[in-house]
């Protein structure tokens, strides 16, 4: 696989599409902490570490992790539109003045700065710019 945070979003997407309750995929940091900032931010209910040999690890010794999504009443699935920006072959990287609004302020963007994983509005509060992950809506 060479592009991991894209399997991640897609793995989002399709479960989500599908109205699947939670969903189990490969454990690193960067996809933890991209959980973490969906979990704050409100677009999915939990993001949790299983640990390689627990029970619900699925006879795995590696490390999981685990998304509980989130649903709104009517039974649409929270997020929308989940859309990687920088590809393995075209980072895309923008500057602390360039940092985009993502439908108008509804939506979020992550971005990958020198100081860590942040959300737009966070790394315009704190003026670095970094690599654009991907967008939320």
């Amino acid at each position: 696989m060479t592009d991991p945070i894209a399997d991640m979003l897609t793995r989002i997407r399709n479960a989500s599409a599908v109205k699947k309750a939670d969903l189990v995929l490969p454990m690193s940091k960067i996809k933890y902490n991209i959980a973490k900032i969906l979990e704050t931010e409100g677009w999915i209910k939990k993001a949790e570490i299983i640990k390689g040999g627990e029970k619900g690890a699925k006879n795995s010794n590696f490390d999981q992790l685990k998304i509980v999504l989130k649903y709104k009443k009517n039974g649409k699935p929270c997020i929308s539109n989940l859309k990687k920006v920088s590809k393995p072959g075209l980072k895309v990287y923008v500057k602390k003045d360039e940092i985009p609004k993502v439908l108008n302020g509804f939506g979020l963007a992550i971005i990958s700065t020198s100081n860590g994983l942040m959300t737009n509005r966070q790394a315009k509060e704190a003026k670095v710019g970094g690599e654009l992950i991907c967008q939320i809506y």
